[in-house]
């Protein structure tokens, strides 16, 4: 199973999969990557588990 989603190979800090996101969306990676960090500081969203299974579900960068 994986996300029809790419990650990004030229904008990457760790995985590319925020950066992925954001190009795929058309958003500034900066604006995509502050919004996780803060999503992931609230009690209600695992971030570091989304973030892995995501990098497993989407797709290699060309």
């Amino acid at each position: 199973m994986h996300i029809p989603i790419k990650r990004s190979r030229t904008n990457q800090v760790i995985g590319g999969v925020i950066a992925g996101f954001c190009e795929k969306y058309g958003w500034n990676p900066a604006v995509g990557r502050v919004l996780y960090v803060v999503l992931s500081l609230t009690p209600a969203f695992p971030g570091i588990i989304v973030y892995l299974v995501l990098w497993l579900l989407m797709e290699q960068p060309d």
